[in-house]
């Protein structure tokens, strides 16, 4: 079959590989009919999380069922599937806690309590390193899918791919960081990065019934984009000072009732922000966690969907401290979410696809990531055709 392969830094492409076989009696087998780049796959695309050999990338991805091992009773041959970004087991503490992103069954070779880049992490995620377990993931024609009796979902035929692709992960992803945020209804929620991530999470902003959406970002297309797609307010971020201001003026000089973190640990830097990582050894940069944790009112809530790799020594625990703030965070737990979400879309409350901006074949893919990462052609979401 042909699939993405990452090969080493910045080096993406399409190969002939072996196709997935049933490996274990909960696999099944998906022929792949529509995938997506995530933000994510950025950070191994740039090296910034290492992969020493190559692997089928990917995690957003649905398609139909093509075999199943003998314990899947719930799916059959000829499905039509979503499948959720985490690998989890269903039946382990964290499964049984919704916590899908903490499964201890999925990625053995890896998973421990500690945490931490290069150390222990948690469950497994399709097609992102050997440190997530080592999944070949779903840019490909073919994907075998482990404990497929608990992540797939059946996709009613009312809806085109296009329309629940995104429930794989950034939907669901977006709805975690207003979940988190307890929104309930009338709050001010500051989103930073508007990107797929922060523009599901506004979507979901507002199906939670925030009173006010506002979404930062450096590049004004992106703005556009999400004030387009999911209605909002929006602020060009020229600096963190001003753009605090800006939602404290926003918020009765506050700050937001909730923020957003949805960039991770590698926004657009200066050369100053990049000098600083080097001395400090550190991976990227923690500005956008520090504006949100300055842009919240006190006793705020700031969630954190952006991927952070690495420590970071200056971390304002004194300003966590002071203005009382709950932080949340982590790997998105889809399949507690994805049920609700499903039927949103379904109802016809949310609509999802309005973010894609290109559409290729797979063969494309690694055009696909280039214009994603460098931000041409006003590229916002890509969907790739296998």
């Amino acid at each position: 079959m042909k699939a993405l392969v990452y090969h080493g830094m910045k080096d993406v492409r399409v190969d002939n590989v072996d196709d997935p076989e049933i490996e274990d009696a909960r696999d099944a087998i998906i022929r792949v009919t529509s995938t997506a780049i995530c933000g994510s796959d950025l950070h191994i695309y740039n090296g910034s999380i290492p992969q020493p050999r190559p692997m089928v990338l990917g995690h957003e991805f649905m398609g139909i069922v093509e075999e199943v091992g003998k314990g899947i009773t719930n799916l059959k041959r000829g499905d039509r599937v979503v499948v959720p970004f985490p690998i989890a087991c269903g039946t382990c503490y964290f499964c049984n806690h919704e916590l899908p992103g903490h499964c201890e069954n999925s990625n053995p070779d890896h998973y421990g309590p500690e945490g931490g880049l290069m150390t222990e992490k948690g469950g497994a995620l399709f097609g992102y390193t050997d440190l997530y377990g080592g999944y070949n993931g779903g840019q490909a024609e073919y994907v075998r899918v482990p404990y497929a009796d608990f992540g797939p979902r059946i996709i009613p035929d009312s809806l085109t791919d296009e329309q629940a692709l995104f429930l794989t992960d950034i939907f669901p992803t977006g709805y975690s960081g207003i979940d988190w945020g307890e929104v309930k209804g009338g709050e001010t929620v500051a989103i930073f990065g508007a990107g797929p991530v922060g523009i599901m999470a506004a979507k979901s902003a507002w199906l939670r019934g925030a009173g006010r959406v506002v979404i930062v970002d450096t590049l004004q297309y992106r703005l556009d984009k999400a004030k387009a797609s999911a209605n909002v307010e929006t602020i060009r971020w020229e600096d963190a000072k001003s753009t605090v201001e800006q939602i404290r003026a926003m918020s009765g000089g506050r700050g937001a009732d909730v923020c957003v973190e949805a960039v991770g640990f590698e926004p657009d830097r200066d050369l100053l922000d990049r000098a600083k990582a080097v001395v400090n050894f550190e991976k990227g940069s923690i500005k956008v966690l520090e504006a949100c944790m300055s842009a919240v009112r006190r006793g705020g809530i700031v969630s954190v969907l952006g991927v952070y790799s690495s420590p970071f020594d200056n971390f304002p625990i004194h300003q966590f401290f002071d203005k009382g703030i709950t932080l949340r965070g982590g790997q998105a737990p889809a399949q507690k979410h994805i049920d609700k979400l499903l039927q949103y879309v379904v109802d016809g409350k949310v609509k999802l696809d309005d973010i894609i901006t290109h559409r290729l074949p797979l063969t494309e893919a690694a055009h696909g990531y280039d214009i994603f990462r460098n931000k041409k052609d006003n590229c916002v979401k890509v969907v790739l055709k296998p």
